[in-house]
């Protein structure tokens, strides 16, 4: 499937708008997600069963040229079917818009694409499994315009939609119409798409011209920085200099702790009432009033915690890449850690997934583009907790319940998060130079240095600044530049 080529010194923004619906506008919107939906289970149950004839027919070894024709998986070809049977099948089509059904033929098409090139080893990432059939109660209401009559109002307070008209937003608009009106930015295609709060949304697609950092906002006179995740409730992240000092602590806002005990008594509240499941009859049943307005409540809740948590991390990654130039973090393996070996502990499980470690590297790899900095993600296997960053001692056996890193070489007593976002930010000094030569063409994210699975001593730089915490310090310069080994020995 082409893609599309973003012109040199532009690139590629959205720009997401609560509305506000009317009454009589709500079940037009509704209308078009189930015209999508109903289009891409239309051509996929066609699709499976025109494999399943092919497949029956090879069976009574029927020859290839006589096998029953397939049906093309790209857009066009699915386009293209559609047309020819919507008069037959869909003979309402006509009250929504053709980008309706477009949109649900697009991601059919998507969809079979991953799919193909899953099995053939082309696709990176987790093997894509053949598409499924979208349920009316469980998939994602959602509906994509890329043509028609698509722009946001002067008014600042509404936007216009092909066949769907003027919505209001609950937000202003006014950091989009401003870019547009200015000629710096250009709407492609708006998705209207329906939360599990009930609370529709739009987002913009748009081709700005190449973001470049505030003039109101100044660069930090330390130009790198290491910046280690965390799941306490103190420290989020740690931010810290190559020189040692730690600049920042941002605290965990801890969204769904909080909201657990209300989530809680609604949770045992919907168990109690009659629900879309029967146990004992094991089958489904129509839902009650009472269940749907408890569900509804759960959704809202954790909707309001996922926002939270949502907004902290865009500010703390906004605020990184905008003030240093070089930012280190570590590629986690959010899953692999969720999972603990295999043991599924529920506590550190729930505090993980409230803290949402991988998305601060997601946010960071395109808003250092935007503010032309560099992100430099340090290997998964990087000892940056495990690395004194004084010595540069490694100790292979810290636990996550030892908070306080204590050297056994050199006798450094150092807060654990802040050691490791001093070993980080040392990893990404190495860059500092190559960013100076190149300027901002070295902007983006960078792969930093890899390291061994052993847990053997490696040196991670000198100490010199306020990380160091016992006066024994300066009295063991010298020993500093011995090798851990010798001294062991």
């Amino acid at each position: 499937m082409a893609r599309f080529d973003i012109p040199d010194g532009w690139t590629m923004q959205a720009y997401r708008f609560a509305l506000d619906p009317t009454s009589q506008q709500q079940p037009v919107l509704r209308s078009h997600c189930g015209a999508s939906r109903f289009a891409f289970n239309h051509m996929l149950a066609l699709i499976k069963a025109v494999m399943d004839q092919r497949t029956a027919e090879r069976s009574y070894e029927i020859s290839e040229t006589e096998l029953t024709p397939p049906v093309g998986w790209s857009l066009p070809g699915l386009r293209k079917v559609w047309n020819q049977r919507k008069h037959e099948h869909a003979p309402w089509w006509a009250q929504n818009s053709k980008e309706a059904y477009n949109s649900g033929l697009d991601a059919l098409a998507r969809s079979l694409e991953n799919w193909a090139t899953s099995r053939t080893g082309l696709r990176a990432g987790k093997p894509a499994g053949f598409p499924r059939f979208k349920t009316a109660g469980r998939a994602r209401r959602c509906v994509r315009f890329t043509t028609g009559a698509i722009r946001v109002e002067p008014d600042r307070h509404h936007i216009v939609l092909p066949r769907v008209g003027r919505i209001k937003t609950h937000e202003s608009t006014r950091e989009l119409a401003r870019r547009v009106e200015a000629g710096t930015a250009r709407i492609l295609s708006a998705t209207l798409a329906q939360d599990s709060r009930d609370r529709w949304y739009v987002s913009f697609q748009t081709l700005v011209a190449a973001k470049t950092r505030p003039g109101h906002v100044h660069r930090s006179p330390r130009p790198v920085a290491g910046v280690d995740v965390g799941v306490k409730a103190d420290a989020l992240l740690v931010i810290a200099t190559p020189d040692g000092c730690e600049v920042a602590r941002v605290q965990a806002p801890k969204p769904l702790t909080a909201a657990h005990a209300r989530l809680r008594v609604l949770q045992r509240r919907a168990a109690r009432q009659q629900g879309p499941y029967d146990p004992v009859a094991k089958a489904r049943r129509r839902p009650s009033k009472r269940w749907q307005t408890t569900t509804a409540r759960i959704c809202r809740t954790r909707g309001q915690a996922a926002a939270i948590r949502r907004d902290v991390l865009h500010k703390t990654t906004t605020h990184l890449a905008q003030q240093y130039q070089v930012i280190t973090v570590e590629t986690l393996n959010a899953a692999g850690m969720r999972s603990a070996g295999g043991v599924r502990e529920k506590g550190l499980n729930r505090a993980l997934a409230d803290a949402a470690l991988a998305q601060i590297r997601q946010l960071l790899a395109y808003k250092t583009r935007w503010y032309g900095s560099v992100l430099v993600e340090a290997d998964r296997w990087f000892p940056s907790s495990k690395t004194c960053s004084g010595c540069g001692g490694r100790k292979p056996n810290l636990t996550l319940a030892d908070r306080v890193y204590r050297c056994e070489f050199c006798g450094l007593s150092i807060d654990r998060d802040r050691n490791a976002a001093i070993n980080l930010a040392r990893l990404g000094e190495t860059r500092l130079s190559k960013v100076g030569e190149q300027g901002c063409a070295d902007s983006g994210s960078v792969p930093g240095r890899g390291a061994i699975r052993k847990s053997e001593p490696a040196r991670a730089g000198e100490a010199g600044g306020c990380e160091t915490s016992t006066p024994s310090q300066r009295e063991l310069g010298s020993t500093r530049t011995a090798s851990p080994q010798g001294e062991a020995a």
